[in-house]
């Protein structure tokens, strides 16, 4: 018996500007790079001494950076209305 193929999980974007919904507090960022190390998507660039999302059109909005920053160092905020992530299943 041969099995069905499994369904797949599509990322796309609702069209228009997200704004700036990830911002990174410099002063409170060590630098220990967990919030580029879990992101799956390469939202977060060293810039000197901090990490900054540089990537935003990539990010899934997961809240992975946010959740792992001990620091506290991570705003995640949500996109303007409208626009932003869209999942697909199937």
């Amino acid at each position: 018996m041969k099995a069905a193929p499994k369904a797949e999980l599509q990322l796309s974007y609702y069209p228009g500007e997200t704004g700036e919904f990830i911002k990174v507090r410099a002063e409170r960022c060590t630098a220990c790079g967990l919030c580029a190390t879990f992101c799956a998507r390469g939202v977060w660039v060293k810039r000197g001494e901090v990490y900054r999302p540089e990537n935003l059109a990539r990010c899934a909005e997961c809240g992975a950076c946010w959740n792992v920053c001990a620091a506290d160092a991570v705003d995640f905020g949500e996109p303007r209305g409208g626009t932003g992530v869209r999942f697909n299943y199937g």
